[in-house]
């Protein structure tokens, strides 16, 4: 964003007070300042102290500062005010209003991140859609990937910067911050790109926050969005990514939309029917009836696709205690695991089973 925004609204307040007013960047760089001589210089230990402080006035080195509004996590510019006074308060938190108010008429009229963002979040009404996509100059009808990164167990806010770093032509690849924990990606992609393109650059994401940053990430991915109007709906399929992958395979940290499979139709389902499922599926005696070591014996017959030969290799007993096993099941819920069909009742029951223990545990 430009300074030049910035040093109009000054100008204008400058006959308002004598007292210094300025604001600096993140990394603490005076970008503008009634004070001439302090554009261009950096207040670094001040920045520093407003990052640690996570508050939104802050008191440093003779002035006072109050972060300005924005739509990242960290913070982007703050004001200051020459004293460290209720005077220079009051003053710091006017400004801010000012100053604010010209950074979001700035963003609206000329960032096309936020634009894209607004987008995502079906904050534009379809036929502004294309005319802001006219004034900003973004394609509309070119193929973007959509990528919600979520970090998980341990948050660090420079994650971004890592993102960005990775994707730097910030005129076709937008990453910005959704909340404390997610970052998005929309990345434009050559013609013809796939499902394995995606793939490559989730896994390059993955690879290097971890690397780097040591912390650990789940990347869900839409469907490749080929035209701006199917951006929302890509970063809603992200978003369904990540909380069905949690529910049905929550050792993948990369869960394609696309790959969801069968999980995608139950977790839509109300809970009712799907108690209503298990109920009829299992008549005979409920599927809690089952113990570890049977369900442990289930899921190894479905890994080695219904075969018994494989699956009693696998388990390291004999096929005929497989065999056992199986008619034993057969008895306990009426269905037969060797015969597909029954097979395939089972196999959703289970998936059924696990996503009501999820909502239980919310």
């Amino acid at each position: 964003m430009s300074g030049r925004i910035f040093q109009s609204v000054i100008i204008q307040m400058k006959e308002a007070t004598n007292k210094v007013i300025g604001v600096i960047d993140s990394d603490g760089g005076v970008i503008a300042c009634n004070e001439l001589s302090m554009v261009g210089s950096r207040l670094t230990r001040a920045a520093a102290a407003i990052s640690d402080s996570g508050e939104q006035i802050v008191v440093c080195e003779g002035r006072t500062f109050k972060v300005l509004e924005g739509w990242n996590s960290f913070f982007d510019y703050a004001v200051f005010v020459e004293g460290e006074d209720a005077e220079a308060r009051t003053i710091c938190v006017f400004a801010a209003i000012a100053f604010s108010e010209a950074k979001v008429r700035y963003e609206e009229k000329y960032d096309k991140a936020l634009f894209i963002k607004n987008t995502i979040s079906d904050n534009t009404l379809l036929g502004d859609l294309y005319v802001r996509a006219k004034e900003l100059h973004v394609s509309v009808q070119v193929p973007r990937g959509v990528f919600l990164i979520r970090q998980i167990d341990k948050i660090d806010p420079s994650a971004i910067e890592v993102v960005q770093s990775l994707f730097p032509d910030k005129q076709k690849d937008f990453v910005f911050s959704i909340s404390e924990t997610d970052i998005v990606l929309i990345k434009e992609l050559a013609p013809n790109s796939e499902s394995s393109d995606l793939t490559k650059y989730a896994m390059q994401i993955e690879d290097t926050l971890n690397s780097e940053l040591f912390i650990k990430t789940v990347i869900g991915v839409g469907s490749i969005a080929k035209h701006i109007r199917e951006l929302a709906e890509r970063y809603k399929e992200a978003q369904v990514a990540i909380e069905v992958g949690k529910v049905f395979d929550n050792e993948k940290m990369i869960i394609h939309y696309d790959n969801l499979g069968i999980g995608r139709i139950i977790y839509q389902l109300p809970n009712t029917l799907c108690e209503m499922f298990l109920s009829e599926v299992f008549k005979k005696s409920p599927i809690d009836a089952l113990d570890q070591e049977t369900l442990y014996t289930i899921n190894k017959f479905f890994e080695n696709n219904l075969n018994v030969s494989e699956t009693s290799r696998k388990l390291f007993v004999h096929r005929n205690t497989l065999v056992y096993r199986l008619e034993k099941i057969k008895k306990l819920t009426g269905l037969d695991l060797r015969e597909f069909d029954h097979a395939i009742v089972f196999k959703v029951a289970l998936m059924v089973k696990k996503y009501l223990a999820s909502q239980s545990t919310r």
